[in-house]
């Protein structure tokens, strides 16, 4: 607590300067939370592990046995899962009551080193032969149980990376930026189709209180990733697009307004702050092209004085959004009041 707050406080005979030195004895003496620190702290010791694991697998294949790798991954999978049942809760469709941290951890180890088994698996014997689909479709199955028994938002979220690899989603990060290439086939329909769904399941899971605080990971990523498609059909060129560029205008419009919606209902500023970027892009982006579009001297002329006006009102519009971001999100709560 702020000194100068205890201070005014006593002026006005709020407090007496007794309880002013109990006030500030407490706020010396309170201990610090490090909750959030221990949690970064496994979140990383856990990433570290399963990485380090895959790195010294692959550096020493000609000095280990194969069968001695897979043993070795598969007990630390097998450990991981197998302490995470140990400690689990009885099932519910509520937010499960958390009696151990460590078992979340132990948890998300399991389904890395898994995906690590699953891999290699594959690389040295081919379990799967020719059928590739079943490497994501596994995990995928395994990662949605286990988010759901175990109440694991991080492995719902592992559940529905390995469902969009599944149905053909998935690409290198850098690839994108690779010669300005948006006709890559995993932004196509099927990815706002997808989205669409993880959307509306996540909508359901809060509608139907199955589960609902999964509501938010769903959503969050649904919509980034319908979003994302929609925003590439924008930049793809006529022989390689998919969705039509007015199309995906609409739709970022669409998903915008859906999410300014779900941003003010669960009071979450991420979702309005989302929706306001992925609209602006899609108003911007029509406004441009309407400029581009036009033939005559007068009303191009025109369009660039229009353009002045445009961008300094639609910064001074993100300035003023910023500023009531707050009563933006929270202005139905203070009307009921």
């Amino acid at each position: 607590m702020d000194p100068n707050i205890l201070a005014s406080l006593q002026e006005r005979q709020i407090v007496t300067p007794e309880h002013a030195r109990a006030l500030a004895e407490h706020e010396r003496t309170k201990p610090f939370s490090l909750y959030f620190e221990l949690r970064a702290l496994l979140s990383l010791g856990v990433t570290l592990l399963s990485t380090g694991l895959g790195i010294y697998i692959y550096q020493n294949l000609d000095s280990i046995s194969h069968a001695v790798i897979v043993g070795a991954i598969a007990a630390v999978s097998a450990a991981g899962f197998g302490y995470a049942y140990w400690r689990r809760q009885p099932f519910t469709w509520a937010e499960a009551p958390r009696v151990s941290v460590f078992a979340d951890y132990a948890l998300l180890l399991g389904c890395l080193t898994f995906l690590t088994l699953e891999g290699y698996l594959q690389a040295q014997y081919t379990v799967f032969g020719s059928r590739y689909g079943l490497m994501p479709l596994l995990p995928a199955l395994l990662f949605f149980y286990c988010a759901y028994r175990f109440d694991h938002r991080g492995v719902l979220a592992m559940g529905i990376t390995a469902l969009a690899a599944w149905v053909g989603i998935a690409a290198a990060p850098a690839d994108v930026f690779k010669q300005n290439d948006f006709s890559a086939p995993y932004l196509d329909v099927i990815a706002v189709l997808l989205g669409m769904a993880l959307m509306a399941a996540g909508l359901a899971s809060e509608r139907y209180h199955r589960k609902p605080h999964f509501a938010y990971t769903y959503v969050l990523m649904g919509s980034n990733l319908a979003l994302l498609a929609a925003l590439t059909s924008l930049f793809r060129s006529d022989d390689t697009a998919h969705l039509p560029a007015a199309l995906g205008v609409i739709m970022l419009l669409a998903f915008s307004a859906v999410l300014w919606w779900y941003g003010r209902h669960s009071h979450s500023y991420l979702f309005v702050l989302l929706a306001a970027l992925y609209g602006y892009v899609a108003v911007t982006y029509t406004f441009i092209q309407l400029i581009a579009a036009l033939d005559s001297t007068i009303l191009s002329i025109a369009a660039i004085y229009c353009a002045m006006v445009y961008f300094p009102a639609s910064a001074a519009a993100v300035i003023w959004l910023l500023k009531n971001l707050k009563k933006i999100v929270r202005g139905h709560e203070s009307e009921g009041l």
